[in-house]
């Protein structure tokens, strides 16, 4: 027989696009994973907001709601937290569930609002035993991995660069970024040289974002990396690998996946049934999590390759901060970009 696990959720919110959402309502895509483990009971929920976690409980049959996380830690003893809520929330709420002693926390991107944060959080869990993962959850989805399995069949030779285009490095970054490592089969980033913009103020989910940046990073197998972000940041594809004999394209729209090289004449498109952003994704990722909490293994989502991701989004600040190159690892604790608004070195509607 399975084993089956007490699941908590922190912040609930409310789903995308229905009347008072902040947000995705990511807390309702976790509670629906779950849910489909067949492994999983909802046992209760926390969230500052009354009306929102009565909600959540009423739509997941999760029976009690919490106002105060720690409450909940302590009251219900879950094997697993999941936590969506807002990125500057991340961390003081993992590094509590980690010493409550829980078997697993699951956490929303981006990992943390500053690099002390993240480093903290994976610092509490690997401590505690605790199995910690977060929702970068593309990489379950079919154009991800077939264009990873394009470039293992050798389709276009060896990896040379890996390259993405976003709107921010920090936000949607951290999902390209993530592929970027997974394309390259998680080899670890050597260094990191990169410059951001800030005159147009820019905030998601109360994170401040650069308005156009660009980062260009080594991998240690010395494959190249390139992500460009914000404004003017095109080119012409979302993700692109590039390799000694041809090129591998993720696309924003179908046909999802194209490949060019020696064997064909022009680009060949690859037919699939799922988009980049398919929710189905997170179904997956969930159930990996509870899986390996059972195996052992390092789930897919692991806090270990999360972290290697947001050394590079730091790191990157970090080079705009010193203008210049940043060796790893990166050993700052703050979040460069905010400290250089704060100290004034950037500014909104600052000019060129």
């Amino acid at each position: 027989m399975s084993d089956r696990y007490r699941v908590a959720i922190i912040g609930a919110g409310r789903p995308l696009r229905t009347e008072g959402a902040t947000g995705y309502g990511m807390a309702h895509a976790h509670a629906q994973g779950y849910v489909k483990t067949g492994q999983c009971d909802l046992v209760a929920v926390a969230d500052i907001s009354q009306e929102n976690v009565a909600a959540f409980a009423d739509r997941y049959s999760i029976p009690r709601t919490y106002q105060d996380y720690h409450e909940m830690l302590s009251e219900e003893k879950p094997d697993i937290v999941s936590v969506c809520t807002w990125p500057h929330l991340h961390a003081p709420m993992v590094v509590a569930a980690a010493e409550a002693r829980v078997r697993a926390v699951h956490c929303e991107k981006p990992m943390s609002s500053t690099w002390g944060g993240a480093r903290q959080m994976a610092s509490a869990c690997a401590k505690n035993g605790v199995q910690l993962t977060f929702n970068h959850q593309r990489r379950f989805l079919a154009p991800f991995q077939t264009a990873r399995q394009l470039l293992r069949d050798g389709e276009i030779g060896p990896l040379l660069r890996v390259e993405a285009q976003c709107g921010d490095m920090i936000d949607w970054g951290t999902h390209w970024i993530d592929m970027l490592f997974f394309y390259n089969e998680e080899t670890p980033a050597e260094w990191v040289i990169g410059q951001i913009d800030g005159r147009r103020e820019h905030s998601v989910f109360g994170l401040k974002t650069e308005s156009q940046g660009i980062c260009h990073f080594k991998f240690k197998n010395d494959v190249r990396a390139l992500v460009i972000t914000g404004f003017e940041a095109q080119i012409g594809c979302a993700n692109r690998i590039v390799g000694a004999h041809g090129v591998i394209e993720v696309g924003w729209a179908a046909p999802w996946v194209r490949v060019i090289n020696e064997k064909h004449a022009g680009w060949r498109e690859i037919e699939l049934q799922e988009g980049i952003h398919d929710g189905v994704g997170i179904d997956r990722a969930i159930a990996n999590l509870v899986e390996c909490l059972g195996t052992g293994a390092e789930p897919e989502l692991s806090g270990r390759k999360a972290l290697q991701t947001s050394e590079v989004i730091f790191a990157t600040y970090e080079s705009s901060r010193r203008r210049g190159r940043v060796d790893l690892p990166l050993t700052i604790d703050d979040n460069p970009f905010v400290s250089m608004i704060e100290a004034g070195d950037i500014a909104p509607n600052q000019a060129s």
